[in-house]
């Protein structure tokens, strides 16, 4: 007998990241996407149900899912699978997501804020996939908790892909710019050109203390008339941030033929 399969969105990368002051904690506002996240089912037990799967898309170790299922007092069996709509690593929010999952198998019914000190607990780092507008919250990604609250994102666009390889999050690595004056931006911004502006230049900050030094994005921005683009602080997420109806048709051809792949469009904004 088999669970039906329980969506959870992910992101695609961060419109910022980075330190709240040049000591701060590591903080993010991240890039919601439905089209990114995972897929969990449970399978029951059985003869025919083959080997217990004690990892989550293949990378997720046995003691991190132990010390979340703990932290939460849950109970889980039966034979969990998670398939991500997107390979782990890129800066999509998959090990988060397949947390998430696995609470929402087990039925699982508390607040999100204690979601977020699980996922915390279990592996130090965290999205805030838990809540229902990711996208409206500075994000303590090492600590688990809300910052300050944001204003709502216009409508938009973005197209992406991805260029590198993996990078899984470290949650002992801090080694991030200086953001808190981005962040003070942001609580003012009003218009779609401002926040993208905003992204690009948390993107570039990063890209200049972290690399990879040759990363093409900026210069694709200009290429295909972008307002703005974001990437995955840490990870190969590169997202085109558009206007409404926007973008060129040919975008993922240019995109391709520039190296980037698993291309994806997806909207957001305009709550």
């Amino acid at each position: 007998m088999t669970h039906p399969g329980i969506k959870v969105s992910g992101h695609f990368g961060e419109w910022l990241q980075g330190r709240l002051g040049p000591r701060g904690p590591v903080v993010l506002v991240t890039m919601a996407c439905h089209k990114t996240g995972v897929v969990m089912s449970r399978h029951a037990s059985g003869p025919d149900a083959g080997p217990r799967e004690t990892t989550l898309c293949a990378q997720y170790p046995a003691d991190v899912m132990d010390r979340f299922v703990s932290v939460l007092g849950l109970r889980v069996s039966g034979h969990i699978r998670a398939v991500p709509c997107v390979a782990a690593g890129l800066g999509t929010g998959v090990s988060t997501a397949s947390l998430i999952g696995l609470a929402r198998l087990a039925r699982w019914q508390g607040p999100p804020e204690e979601l977020a000190r699980a996922c915390v607990l279990a592996e130090g780092a965290s999205d805030p996939l838990m809540f229902s507008e990711p996208d409206r919250v500075l994000w303590g990604s090492r600590d688990g908790t809300i910052h300050a609250h944001l204003p709502a994102l216009p409508r938009h666009e973005v197209i992406g892909g991805f260029w590198g390889g993996a990078c899984p999050t470290d949650a002992l690595d801090s080694d991030f710019p200086d953001i808190s004056d981005l962040v003070a931006q942001w609580q003012g911004a009003h218009n779609l050109a401002k926040f993208a502006a905003l992204a690009a230049e948390s993107a570039r900050r990063c890209i200049a203390r972290r690399g990879p030094a040759q990363d093409p994005a900026a210069a694709m921005a200009d290429t295909l008339g972008a307002v703005g683009w974001n990437m995955a602080h840490t990870g190969a997420a590169r997202g085109f941030i558009f206007a409404p109806g926007t973008i060129p048709p040919q975008a993922a051809d240019i995109l391709r033929k520039a190296g980037y792949r698993d291309i994806l469009q997806f909207e957001g904004g305009g709550k």
